[in-house]
């Protein structure tokens, strides 16, 4: 059995990927074959994923956080959580805390946009220079280029 994936970029497009698409489910459903059938938003492009860790890694070198250097990671999980207004929870250990939040892995490309958006806000807040794949002006031209 093989996997089908396809990417719906317009409405004569999609329709025409769609009929292919049942064709494929047809005969499987015929050959007594289980399906599942996904449709979702296209998630972060890689493009985006390269700017985000870029700036990411510009905050880190460059921001002294309440007395603290933080790591990359560290940003980014301080700056997804204040996009998504994420919350705190005590930890198991009762003496710290956890965020709960969503992973950038399952943000589509509008949602990397708004979280790289707020990590140059406060990029430029705390006077980052950036690094220039950190502003990159056109993520469809880096897709394209790689």
């Amino acid at each position: 059995m093989t996997r089908q994936t396809v990417t719906l970029a317009n409405m004569q497009q999609g329709h025409a990927e769609l009929m292919r698409l049942w064709a494929w489910c047809k005969s499987m459903l015929a050959a007594e074959h289980r399906l599942t059938v996904e449709a979702r938003p296209e998630k972060r492009s890689d493009a985006q994923n390269r700017m985000l860790w870029s700036a990411l890694g510009d905050l880190s070198r460059q921001i002294t956080w309440h007395g603290m250097k933080l790591s990359a990671e560290d940003w980014k999980c301080m700056c997804t959580a204040s996009l998504k207004k994420q919350r705190a929870v005590p930890g198991l250990d009762g003496q710290s805390f956890v965020v709960l939040g969503q992973p950038t892995s399952t943000m589509t490309k509008a949602e990397m946009t708004e979280l790289i958006d707020l990590i140059h806000y406060t990029g430029a807040a705390h006077d980052v220079q950036w690094s220039p794949a950190s502003i990159a002006q056109d993520i469809n031209a880096m897709e394209q280029a790689a």
